[in-house]
C-alpha cells in the first residue's frame, strides 16, 4: 500500500512543480551566498595589501613630521565573515565588516559604510535562510493541505476506514510521504550549501541543520493540526495560507514597528552632532582647558605638560579626543538601545517560529545587529590601543625613521557567541508538540 501511495504522490503535477521551484531557488540562493562571501573575502585581501602600500607611501610623503604622518595614517580592523554567513546573510550586507580608521576622532569614522547599490539593498538577498523560512512552508502547505479532505471529497475515506486496520495510521502514512520528500530536499539543499560555501562540519553548522529540521517539523505539525479539523480542502488552504501570512510576513513587520516606536534611536543623530560640535568648539576654547580634559582621560600623559603657545600636535590630538569623549554617553545610549531592541525581538520571537528562526540563524552565522555592535565596540578598543602607542611618539616628536611602522598590520575581530540551541528552539518544539497533541486528542474518537 505504501508503494502505491508513493507512486500516487509522485504522479501529482504539484509535486514536480514544487521540486522544480525548490531546485531553481536553491541554486540561486546558494550562488547568492557564494557571491556574497567572495566579495567579502576579496575586500579583506585587498585591505591587507593596501595597508602595506599605504604605510609605505605615507612615510615617503611625510618623512620628517610624525604628527602629520600619524594624521594621514589609517589602520585596518576587520570582522572576518563566517562561511555560515552565506546561508544567512542577515544585516551584514548593510553593515561594513572593515573599519579603516585614523587616530583622529573615531565616531565620525566608525559608521562609514561600503558603497552599495541602494536598489539592491531594498530588494534584499535570496539566501538559503530565506528559502527555508519563507518558501519551504508554502511547499509544505501545497503538498499536505488536502491529505485527508481529498479522500473525503472523493468519497474514498469510507473505504479506507473499512479496509484498513487503522484509518489514523493510514493518514500518518500518507502524510509521511511529503514529510520525507521535504526532508530529503532540505538535506540536499544544506549539503549543497556546505560544499559550495566551504562550510566546515562544526557545531554551528549542525545547529543550523537541527533548527531547519525543527522548523520544517513545526510547519508539518501545523498542517497536521489543520487537517484534523476535518474541513474542506479550500478551507484548509485558506487557514494555512493565512497562518503563513501572519507568522512569516505580518508578525515581523508589526514587531519591527512596535520595537522601533518603543526604542527610538534619536541618540544616533545626537551623537554625531555632539561629536562634531565638541571638536569644532575646541578651536575657540582655551587650550589649557582642552588639555586638562585630555589628561583626565589619559593621566599617564600629563608629563607632556601644557603647550598653549602656537600650534602643537599635543593640543590638536587632545581636541580630537574631546569630540569622542563628549559624545560617549550618547554612543553608549545608542548601542544600549540597539541591544534592547534585539533582546525584545528574541522575547517576542519565542511565540513566532519564522521570526525565531531568522534571529537564530543570524546569531549562529554572526550576521546579527548585536554582532555588528560588538564589532564597533571592539573597534573603539582597537583605536584606543593605536592612539596610546602613537601619542608618546608624537608628543616627544620622534623622527618617523625611528618608528617601526611595519608592526601596524590589519587586526581581526574575534566574535564571541553565547548561542544556546535548547534555549532558542525550546519554545518552537513545545508549540509543535501542542499542535500535534491537541489535534490527536480532539480526534481520538473519530479514527479507528
Amino acid at each position: 500500500m505504501y508503494i502505491l501511495l508513493v507512486k500516487q504522490f509522485f504522479r501529482l503535477k504539484t509535486v514536480w512543480l514544487a521540486f522544480g521551484i525548490l531546485l531553481i531557488m536553491g541554486v540561486l540562493s546558494v550562488s547568492t551566498g557564494k557571491q556574497f562571501l567572495s566579495q567579502k573575502k576579496a575586500a579583506i585581501t585587498k585591505t591587507i595589501t593596501l595597508q602595506k602600500k599605504h604605510l609605505v607611501k605615507q612615510q615617503q610623503y611625510h618623512k620628517d613630521d610624525i604628527g602629520l604622518l600619524s594624521y594621514y595614517l589609517k589602520f585596518s580592523f576587520i570582522n572576518p565573515v563566517s562561511p555560515l554567513a552565506g546561508i544567512s546573510i542577515g544585516q551584514s550586507d548593510l553593515n561594513t565588516h572593515i573599519q579603516y580608521v585614523s587616530i583622529v576622532g573615531l565616531e565620525a569614522q566608525k559608521h562609514n559604510t561600503d558603497l552599495v547599490n541602494p536598489m539592491k539593498q531594498q530588494v534584499g538577498n535570496l539566501d538559503v535562510s530565506f528559502l527555508i523560512i519563507f518558501l519551504f512552508p508554502l511547499v509544505i502547505i501545497a503538498l499536505s493541505f488536502n491529505v485527508l479532505s481529498n479522500e473525503q471529497e472523493n468519497g474514498t475515506w469510507k473505504m479506507v476506514t473499512i479496509h484498513t486496520k487503522s484509518s489514523f495510521s493510514f493518514l500518518l502514512i500518507k502524510l509521511s510521504i511529503p514529510f520525507i520528500f521535504i526532508f530529503i530536499v532540505l538535506v540536499l539543499l544544506l549539503l549543497a550549501s556546505q560544499m559550495a560555501l566551504n562550510i566546515p562540519f562544526k557545531v554551528r553548522f549542525f545547529y543550523m541543520v537541527i533548527m531547519s529540521f525543527l522548523y520544517v517539523l513545526f510547519w508539518f505539525s501545523l498542517c497536521f493540526f489543520v487537517i484534523l479539523l476535518r474541513k474542506s480542502s479550500n478551507t484548509n488552504a485558506i487557514i494555512l495560507l493565512t497562518s503563513w501570512l501572519l507568522l512569516a510576513v505580518f508578525t515581523p513587520v508589526f514587531t519591527s514597528n512596535y520595537i522601533n516606536n518603543k526604542f527610538s534611536i534619536d541618540d544616533a543623530f545626537t551623537m554625531v552632532i555632539k561629536q562634531r560640535d565638541a571638536y569644532h568648539k575646541k578651536w575657540d576654547t582655551d587650550k589649557k582647558e582642552t588639555l586638562e580634559q585630555f589628561y583626565k582621560h589619559y593621566p599617564a600623559l600629563r608629563k607632556y605638560g601644557f603647550k598653549t603657545e602656537g600650534f602643537s600636535w599635543l593640543w590638536y590630538y587632545a581636541m580630537q579626543q574631546m569630540g569622542d569623549d563628549n559624545s560617549r554617553l550618547e554612543r553608549e545610549a545608542l548601542y544600549g538601545k540597539i541591544k534592547k531592541r534585539e533582546r525584545l525581538s528574541r522575547q517576542i520571537a519565542q511565540f513566532f517560529p519564522p521570526l525565531q528562526m531568522q534571529l537564530s540563524f543570524n546569531q549562529v552565522a554572526k550576521t546579527s545587529l548585536s554582532n555588528h555592535i560588538d564589532f564597533l565596540n571592539a573597534t573603539t578598543k582597537f583605536h584606543e590601543e593605536i592612539r596610546l602607542d602613537l601619542y608618546p611618539k608624537i608628543f616627544e616628536d620622534q623622527h618617523p625613521s625611528k618608528v617601526n611602522f611595519e608592526k601596524y598590520k590589519p587586526a581581526f575581530f574575534k566574535a564571541e557567541t553565547n548561542f544556546s540551541l535548547v534555549k532558542n528552539m525550546f519554545s518552537m518544539l513545545i508549540i509543535t508538540l501542542i499542535l500535534i497533541g491537541y489535534g490527536v486528542f480532539k480526534n481520538r474518537n473519530y479514527f479507528n
